[in-house]
């Protein structure tokens, strides 16, 4: 167990130091604005689409370890799949965050390294802030927060 938590630990000291996806879409066709007032946490993301399918995606700003890390490998795993396909997804992911499920690797692959994050509440807000932020800038919200 302690080397499956050191895997996770690595991935996501990785993808915060190393950010996937960290950079601004000037051809974004969808854009949404993210903001935890209790943390400071806040980016921005953009989505280019074709059709349905989400063809590239991006963000920018500032935030913790946890919120980083959670938009990198968010990001990456999102390129590639419909909206529809995201919002599954998501679905998933924040019922493991808020400790409703458990989900392996097999299940969300890289995503659950956040799975610990249900054990500190505090950050569980911190985790699932860039989720609502691409959910609703898929969705046409330009703003989303953590209240």
């Amino acid at each position: 167990m302690n080397d499956l938590r050191d895997l996770y630990q690595e991935i996501i000291l990785d993808h915060n130091k190393n950010p996937r996806n960290f950079k601004k879409l000037d051809d974004a066709d969808r854009a949404a604005e993210g903001y935890n007032p209790l943390c400071g946490d806040h980016y921005w993301f953009y989505v280019k689409l074709d059709g349905e399918k989400i063809v590239d995606v991006g963000f920018h700003g500032a935030g913790c370890a946890i919120s980083k890390s959670s938009a990198s490998v968010m990001t990456s795993m999102a390129k590639g799949h419909t909206k529809d396909e995201f919002e599954s997804v998501f679905q998933l992911f924040r019922s493991m965050i808020t400790g409703e499920s458990k989900f392996d690797e097999e299940t969300l692959g890289k995503l659950a390294a956040f799975q610990g994050v249900c054990e500190h509440p505090s950050r569980v807000k911190c985790a699932i802030l860039p989720w609502h932020t691409l959910h609703g800038a898929l969705a046409g919200e330009a703003k989303a927060t953590t209240e």
